[in-house]
């Protein structure tokens, strides 16, 4: 009985000090942390924002191969859900891939 009631002390003891939760995580010392539409950009250069679109249409113009046949399958529902259980390579190849017999 003694034993049960120093180890209910020592779980209670140990669960106030390892819960104990600070306020210093909670406080903000910044007067407004949100930033409103017009001045979201300003802290780039339009200079990095030209560079930016520019990458962004390399990216988009030079995809790999299967990022193309999985997009082309995530928008054919039937194609999604067979590569759900077959993967992405397998469904584009049922679904549209033209193959060699049909012409």
């Amino acid at each position: 009985m003694k034993s049960l009631l120093l180890l209910s002390i020592l779980a209670a003891l140990a669960m106030a000090a390892l819960c104990y939760e600070s306020h210093e995580s909670l406080e903000s010392y910044e007067l407004n942390p949100f930033l409103n539409r017009r001045n979201a950009n300003t802290f780039m250069t339009p200079q990095q924002r030209w560079r930016a679109r520019a990458q962004e249409r390399i990216r988009e113009s030079t995809k790999p191969a299967h990022e193309l046949n999985r997009e082309a399958c995530e928008d054919f529902k039937l194609c999604e859900r067979y590569a759900m259980v077959y993967g992405y390579d397998a469904a584009y190849n049922r679904y549209f891939r033209q193959r060699r017999w049909e012409k």
